[in-house]
């Protein structure tokens, strides 16, 4: 049986795609805007690149550079930068050169017409609201401003163009990845069908048949202590607190005065700053990687030594091949491994997309699913009522 044909929009390192290829899904062609990033893929494969701003090629341009005729893109797959979707920045939503990247890609797939799509973005992207409706989509002026407004508007447009969605926020640590990190994957089926959400095949106590999660340290503890050249130093306000804070502690594990001198206007900032003077654990999974490991707010600390992570550990949590070439200064290095999907979450939809391909799935297979797909609720396409919006529109039948 030969192989599914995918194209890969916004590709980054590729750490989405590897997982797709593992799976058992050929890419023909990434389409990736930054020139590190580009790079990156020339280094370690043979696969044809797009640098260019996605707004500026036509699919006719995707066809031709990936050697493929129209009908035998079988999958579209990429993850449009998610700065306007993420909880953490402006929210702008739509309202936002960065958000409507998504547009592009709902483009690509409604010229394209693949049998699938898989679409990764943030946690956000489930609430973000559209905030301003261009001419183009003024039916959807009635949801403007909606809570939520973006994920309806996605599942309109893409049912428009012919496809049943399924999707979910995913914890990347229930799928064999040694972290922490939480997003959304939109799947898309050609037709009336449904792709069923893949099972968590890890959990924290290894519960219901499930195995354990993989920890940082089952990851990073054989390889050697790295060259100066391959981390970040810490600040030197950093290092006069840090040799006080243990494995799997932060700042909160700091004397009330040396925490408030150690933390400066931050101590009385409101949250958890759980991220400040933060040394991670051997015997959990990591948290998040962000695309630089000393900022102050999200520091990313070895369990046991006086330095951030190296971009190898980075790499070896993010699941790349330790024989990946990465391009650029040690400050693109990182931002690539953090920015990128980790391996084990495209896997895990590539795996999926098969299966439902070779009529494996019936469709209902997450119905009695045991083990939460994140720690967060409401977060699924069964959860979240698509087709209620304000002032009586309706834009799901």
């Amino acid at each position: 049986m030969s192989k599914l044909k995918a194209i890969s929009l916004f590709s980054g390192a590729m750490g989405l795609d590897l997982g797709i290829e593992k799976a058992g899904i050929d890419i023909k062609l990434c389409v990736e805007l930054n020139k590190q990033a580009a790079s990156t893929i020339r280094n370690n494969t043979k696969i044809p690149v797009i640098d260019r701003d996605i707004t500026t090629v036509p699919y006719t341009e995707l066809l031709k550079v990936s050697g493929l005729k129209a009908g035998e893109v079988d999958l579209v797959v990429g993850g449009p930068p998610c700065q306007a979707f993420s909880t953490a920045g402006a929210r702008r939503g739509l309202d936002d050169f960065r958000g409507n990247v998504i547009i592009q890609y709902l483009r690509v797939v409604s010229e394209l017409q693949p049998k699938y799509f898989i679409l990764e973005n943030v946690r956000g992207i489930l609430s973000a609201k559209l905030n301003t409706v261009p001419e183009v989509y003024k039916e959807y002026k009635g949801i403007k401003d909606l809570k939520g407004s973006v994920i309806r508007f996605l599942a309109n447009e893409f049912k428009k163009f012919g496809y049943t969605i399924s999707f979910a926020l995913f914890n990347a640590a229930n799928y064999g990845v040694p972290q922490i990190r939480e997003r959304v994957i939109i799947f898309g089926a050609k037709g009336n069908k449904r792709i069923p959400l893949p099972q968590p095949t890890h959990s924290e106590l290894g519960l219901n048949g499930t195995e354990k999660w993989v920890t940082l340290g089952d990851v990073i503890n054989d390889l050697p202590e790295p060259l100066e050249s391959e981390y970040t130093p810490l600040s030197k306000r950093m290092l006069q607190y840090m040799p006080l804070v243990k494995e799997g502690e932060n700042w909160t594990s700091l004397e009330p005065s040396t925490a408030k001198e150690a933390m400066g206007k931050a101590y009385e900032l409101g949250g958890g700053k759980t991220g400040f003077l933060r040394r991670l654990s051997n015997s959990k999974p990591a948290p998040t990687l962000v695309t630089s490991p000393i900022m102050p707010a999200t520091l990313i600390c070895h369990p046991t030594e006086l330095r951030p992570l190296s971009v190898k550990e980075y790499a070896r949590v993010q699941q790349f091949p330790d024989d990946w070439e990465f391009s650029g200064k040690i400050a693109d290095i990182y931002k690539q491994i953090g920015n990128a999907v980790p391996v084990g979450l495209g896997y895990m939809a590539g795996k999926q997309i098969i299966r439902f391909d070779n009529g494996e799935l019936k469709g209902n297979e997450d119905i009695n699913n045991l083990i939460p797909y994140s720690r967060y609720k409401n977060t699924t396409d069964k959860d979240i009522n698509l087709s209620i919006v304000p002032d009586g529109v309706l834009i799901f039948d």
